[in-house]
């Protein structure tokens, strides 16, 4: 499995190459679904056939996994998780909420990231970091998958906070050598971001990336050690423009 390996033992993971037209969501998935075209109803069921796989390998109870707020799924309140889908490959990710506080996953196709999109996703200093990868590591689209970092980095924030994040407000740098990367979170976004019992996020998350044939995918966990116990005061952070972001 391309995703296992980017994720600590204590997170159970399913992924699939194919569609599962055999697969029928609970009714109370499907009846969140905000789309009734063809394409979003048959991610949003291949999306869920993982997420249940995913449940029955961490041994969770089963249960629906509705489509919460911008779409984000809603787990079972014991678990934290991801989704993930593009052309050809699906996943999902889930753990213990009392080992892992934060978790997100994310799959692109492995193709280079429209130039206006990596402006708009990318600081300067990243756009520059990606231009000399693809330089020095023309086998990567590092542009593609500095937009996968973030949306990683953002899946993991935003149900473990409730608090948007913006492209720009997480720095990304990788490690190419080693298939991780980290993401600076400013001190004055975290503030307002308390996760249950006053804990928050560290400023940096480390996740790890893996490129498979024509797709990438990257994942960040963070376990509950890592979650710093020092309460925070409340900051809004600006909302993303991105619409679902599962």
């Amino acid at each position: 499995m391309v995703i296992t390996g980017l994720l600590p033992p204590q997170v159970a993971a399913c992924e699939s190459l194919e569609d599962h037209p055999e697969f029928v969501p609970h009714q109370a998935e499907a009846a969140s679904l905000r789309s009734s075209a063809g394409g979003r109803r048959r991610e949003f069921a291949n999306g869920r056939y993982c997420a249940h796989r995913a449940l029955e390998l961490l041994g969770a109870p089963a249960a629906s996994i509705p489509a919460g707020e911008r779409g984000a799924p809603s787990w079972p309140r014991s678990v934290v998780g991801s989704i993930t889908h593009c052309r050809g490959y699906t996943a999902a990710a889930v753990a213990r909420r009392g080992e892992i506080v934060a978790l997100g996953i994310d799959a692109e196709p492995h193709l280079p990231l429209d130039a206006e999109v990596l402006e708009f996703v990318a600081g300067l200093e990243e756009r520059a970091l990606v231009a000399e990868l693809l330089v020095r590591r023309p086998e990567v689209r590092w542009d593609r998958l500095l937009f996968s970092a973030k949306e990683s980095v953002y899946k993991a924030w935003f149900p473990a906070t409730g608090l948007f994040l913006g492209f720009l407000q997480a720095c990304v740098r990788f490690d190419p050598s080693a298939g991780t990367f980290r993401a600076d979170v400013p001190d004055a976004v975290r503030a307002g971001a308390r996760l249950p019992g006053g804990t928050r996020l560290p400023v940096r998350f480390t996740g790890r990336w893996r490129v498979s044939g024509d797709v990438l995918v990257t994942a960040v966990a963070v376990p509950a050690t890592e979650a710093e116990t020092t309460p925070a005061a409340g900051l809004a952070v600006p909302a993303s423009p991105e619409g679902e972001r599962e």
